[in-house]
């Protein structure tokens, strides 16, 4: 199983700033190991790089134990259901007519509802992959439900560390 010692030794020397990084956005921040490791894999899964994917599973079922299994599937629930909202509130944003905005996006989003661990968790995770695809729609959406059930701008803040220094990773991996 690939840890993020593998990851950051494939990582060239172009990508140092990355390299360091990766180890230091995951340390003891703002967040709980379970919203920490939620995002962190929720957005190796959004990078699209498989072994960054299998790190962050690895390092996740490491530091939460028992605990790992409704982490890691809520991510996966959350890095899907923005791989499809966030094309969807993106073209309605960046189209900007207000007859699209009023239209039903008739996609089936249950599992936004049907959470493993808690909404407000899986809404900061939601915030972090919708932060790496672009949406500026479901970031703010994301903020102000995160916000609003009592989290602080510095977890959204590491949140989002969290997915800038993964997408980097990723884009290092596959340069």
């Amino acid at each position: 199983m690939a840890s993020l010692e593998v990851v950051r030794g494939e990582l060239a020397d172009a990508h140092k700033d990355t390299r360091l990084n990766l180890q230091s956005v995951l340390e003891n921040n703002s967040l709980t190991p379970e919203q920490r490791w939620g995002v962190a894999v929720a957005c190796a899964f959004a990078a699209r790089n498989e072994l960054i994917k299998k790190a962050m599973l690895h390092e996740a079922r490491q530091a939460l134990g028992e605990k790992a299994d409704p982490v890691i599937e809520d991510a996966r629930a959350a890095a899907s259901l923005m791989g499809m909202n966030n094309v969807y509130y993106r073209f309605r944003h960046m189209v900007g007519k207000e007859s699209y905005s009023t239209k039903r996006a008739g996609l089936r989003m249950n599992r936004l509802v049907q959470v493993l661990t808690n909404k407000v968790d899986f809404e900061l995770v939601c915030l972090a992959v919708s932060a790496i695809n672009g949406c500026e729609m479901c970031v703010q959406s994301h903020e102000k439900v995160v916000i609003d059930g009592g989290l602080s701008e510095d977890q959204v803040h590491d949140a989002v560390r969290i997915a800038s220094v993964v997408h980097a990773a990723a884009v290092g991996l596959e340069s």
